[in-house]
């Protein structure tokens, strides 16, 4: 799940780390892809309307 369109969902950066109870500057450092647990709790928050996708989550 990207970064980006976790954050379209909910409205912005900001709305998206309310949402998960945290600080939008932690959502800042995720880079392009969400973390694969936050994709989790997303996938939940989102009514599934975001999915996971763990593939495109891992790096290196």
């Amino acid at each position: 799940m990207k970064t980006r369109d976790a954050a379209n969902h909910f409205g912005s950066k900001k709305k998206l780390a309310e949402a998960l109870g945290i600080q939008p500057s932690a959502v800042t450092m995720w880079g392009e892809f969400v973390p694969i647990s936050r994709q989790y709790q997303l996938q939940i928050l989102s009514n599934g309307k975001l999915l996971v996708e763990a593939k495109a989550s891992v790096t290196g």
